[in-house]
């Protein structure tokens, strides 16, 4: 059972091994991508592409060879650009293609994000393909997504889709490696990435992501309750035929369900500090789904302001959750392990009670 086949909106990503081949980009396929979102279009669902492609596109342009420093990398997106978006305006012609370049840090800051759910809710109004890649040309390693499968899920999350369709140069997850063991089976289903992790093979030349890359961006989708189905990309109608229930690629069920700001707190790449909380808060927290008050809290790691994300850790190191402070970074060493009663005697006023209150709090999956 695929229960995301039916989603009204969709984001499909596709790489560059699907796109291009050594002479560049491959017009027929880009061609035969654009039919089934129109298709789909036509069915009355919306649809988010994100696609890959530019600094393929630059290589074919310019004759050189994949750049293995970023400056270069950088040079090449910038030139492939504009050749990737012409190829899909031609694709989807006459139906209006719009450019997004996003880096990490536009949805990691809080109202960058807000500022670009609401353009790609506007083009989806105007009825044009939004068209998103990573902002390459600007992005460097510290704000980068990583690749543009793991952009894809957050995107996902952004728009609040309810399907997010991986269309890669392989048809499906595989028990082993079919190159090496051709009778290798494919794994229909998946309910928990965690347990698959190990199937992961290396990616294409072309490509950034592999295998392994593209099972985290289903986990990453999955854990704010949005299901990812996993296609083979040049397979022609491959997205259509999958929709209506045939049994093609991958599909990853979903988790929970995280809708506006707890899935932005929950798809941080990285939060501005940390707190670490005793045995008490953590059980307070995970059990009764408590707020978190200063008494439970033992340390403070980082410089953040008053409303900006934490990262909420136990005494061991591990992952608890993801809040937004009430109060900034030095506030917190000053009440930490104390009474919410006395926040007013120590700082000499009161916000809240809470330094994250549950209805600002994420807590993350258990593995």
């Amino acid at each position: 059972m695929r229960p995301g086949l039916a989603a009204k909106r969709l984001v499909v990503k596709v790489g560059s091994a699907v796109l291009a081949g050594p002479s560049g980009l491959d017009l027929s396929v880009m061609g035969e991508i654009a039919r089934q979102v129109l298709a789909l279009r036509a069915e009355g669902r919306e649809v988010v592409l994100v696609s890959s492609g530019a600094v393929a596109a630059g290589m074919a342009a310019t004759g050189l060879p994949r750049p293995q420093d970023m400056p270069l990398k950088q040079a090449l997106a910038a030139i492939g650009q504009p050749l990737l978006m012409a190829a899909w305006r031609e694709a989807f012609a006459p139906t209006p293609v719009a450019q997004v370049l996003l880096t990490a840090e536009d949805l990691a800051a809080r109202e960058r994000y807000l500022n670009a759910k609401a353009t790609l809710q506007a083009l989806l109004r105007l009825e044009a393909v939004p068209v998103i890649n990573e902002n390459d040309t600007v992005a460097f390693q510290e704000i980068r997504f990583g690749d543009n499968d793991q952009l894809s899920a957050r995107v996902a999350a952004l728009v609040e889709a309810g399907l997010l369709v991986l269309l890669s140069d392989v048809d499906a997850l595989y028990e082993e490696d079919p190159k090496r063991n051709p009778s290798a089976r494919p794994i229909l289903e998946v309910e928990r990435v965690e347990a698959v992790l190990g199937h992961a093979g290396e990616g294409n030349p072309l490509g950034s992501g592999g295998m392994r890359s593209k099972l985290l961006a289903a986990q990453i989708a999955g854990r704010v309750g949005i299901p990812t189905l996993l296609l083979p990309g040049r397979r022609p109608g491959a997205v259509l035929e999958a929709l209506k229930g045939a049994p093609l690629g991958t599909y990853f069920h979903a988790k929970r369900r995280y809708r506006g700001e707890r899935a932005w707190l929950y798809g941080l790449l990285r939060p501005k500090g940390e707190l670490i909380l005793d045995a008490g808060a953590v059980r307070a927290l995970k059990e009764r789904g408590a707020s978190l008050l200063p008494a439970g809290i033992k340390a403070v790691r980082g410089r953040f302001g008053r409303g900006e994300a934490v990262r909420l850790l136990s005494e061991a190191g591990e992952e608890v959750g993801v809040g937004l402070a009430n109060y900034a970074a030095e506030e917190v060493a000053r009440i930490l392990g104390r009474k919410s009663a006395e926040i007013e005697a120590l700082l000499g006023y009161r916000y809240t009670e809470e330094v994250v209150h549950r209805d600002h709090l994420v807590l993350k999956e258990e593995p």
